[in-house]
């Protein structure tokens, strides 16, 4: 377990504001029984920021007949919807929504040559909430894959407030490459084929990089 590249300087920072608040506060207060509890709060905090940004090593699982979970995190929305704003056609769409506690990097689904990259301005609502894939700040990403195109979208959420991305049109991605990452947030949706196999359930906790989302029809 290692701490991922998107969080050196925010992780820094909250530990050099830490010592630097621990200081002034003994210094300030210079009551025993005050700064202890207040030397716990800030440690702990540089604790989260320390969790949130970890990266595990992971066995990956590759299979370029599969659509691979693209983060870890609850799958909250299985549904057909109308997909308008690349493939233009009926999809099936698979939503994974990722808790603060979980690990919030985001990995490719499948292989292939990138081929559409958008970022879309919005609001910062709860993540888990249907709507928000539309409304909600995100970036949508289309990969051509085996003759077919497969969008991800990474959403952000009501604490989230920047997501990165690392898709550019043209380049070619492997399946479970590291696609980005959403800083404090907080779901990804998947819109596939509608004659994809759906391999996982409402309420299910997938992994990133291993759990088999779908299959894709010959």
């Amino acid at each position: 377990m290692t701490i991922h590249k998107e969080g050196y300087r925010i992780v820094a920072a909250n530990f050099a504001g830490v010592l630097i608040l621990g200081f002034l506060v003994g210094w300030l207060l210079r009551d025993y029984w005050i700064s202890i509890p207040l030397y716990l709060v800030l440690v702990i905090h540089g604790l989260f920021t320390l969790l949130f940004f970890r990266k595990p090593n992971r066995a990956l699982h590759i299979d370029p007949h599969a659509i691979i979970a693209p983060a870890d995190g609850k799958v909250v929305v299985i549904e057909e919807v109308d997909e308008q704003e690349y493939v233009g056609e009926r999809r099936i769409q698979v939503s994974v929504f990722m808790s603060l506690f979980n690990i919030h990097i985001n990995w490719y689904p499948t292989g292939g040559k990138i081929e559409y990259v958008r970022h879309h301005n919005g609001h910062f609502h709860a993540a888990y909430h249907p709507k928000s894939s539309k409304k909600n700040e995100h970036t949508t990403v289309v990969i051509h894959h085996a003759d077919q195109k497969i969008l991800f979208r990474q959403i952000a959420g009501l604490i989230a407030r920047r997501i990165v991305c690392y898709a550019k049109v043209g380049k070619i991605v492997p399946q479970c490459g590291q696609a980005g990452f959403i800083k404090f947030g907080s779901r990804v949706d998947l819109l596939l084929p509608v004659n994809s196999s759906i391999e996982v359930k409402i309420g299910q906790k997938v992994r990133g990089g291993q759990t088999v989302i779908a299959r894709l029809a010959d």
